[in-house]
């Protein structure tokens, strides 16, 4: 199947799928009821220091992926989670759902490569 990112803020309509938040933190504004969300992974969220250290620069990017890459990997928890969510890529779509603005700089797109790969 396949792994769509979106921004929880800008979602016209909902998409069918597996609706995954890939947040730390819950979205302002959002409630539960609009996000329709099957699950909400904080433990695959970058670290609070990682993530201001990286502050959306998408100049601070690829050094960003390699810490946040290192953090998944230390993480027995996250692991599981995030194989948890590439055998259901398998069999459905996967929506993960996330709040920067930056659609291109973040770390939903770090765990869709992570997800897509073999």
């Amino acid at each position: 199947m396949s792994v769509l990112l979106r921004r929880i803020y800008d979602e016209e309509k909902i998409l069918g799928g597996y609706r995954v938040l890939v947040d730390r933190v819950w979205p302002r504004g959002i409630s539960k009821e609009k996000a329709q969300l099957d699950k909400w992974t904080k433990i695959i969220a970058p670290s609070s220091d990682l993530r201001k250290w990286f502050n959306h620069d998408a100049d601070k990017f690829e050094g960003f992926k390699e810490k946040y890459l290192e953090e998944i990997n230390q993480s027995p928890e996250a692991q599981y989670l995030l194989n948890e969510l590439k055998e259901k890529v398998k069999y459905q779509r996967v929506i993960l759902l996330y709040g920067a603005k930056d659609v291109h700089h973040n770390h939903a797109v770090v765990l869709k490569d992570w997800l897509e790969k073999e």
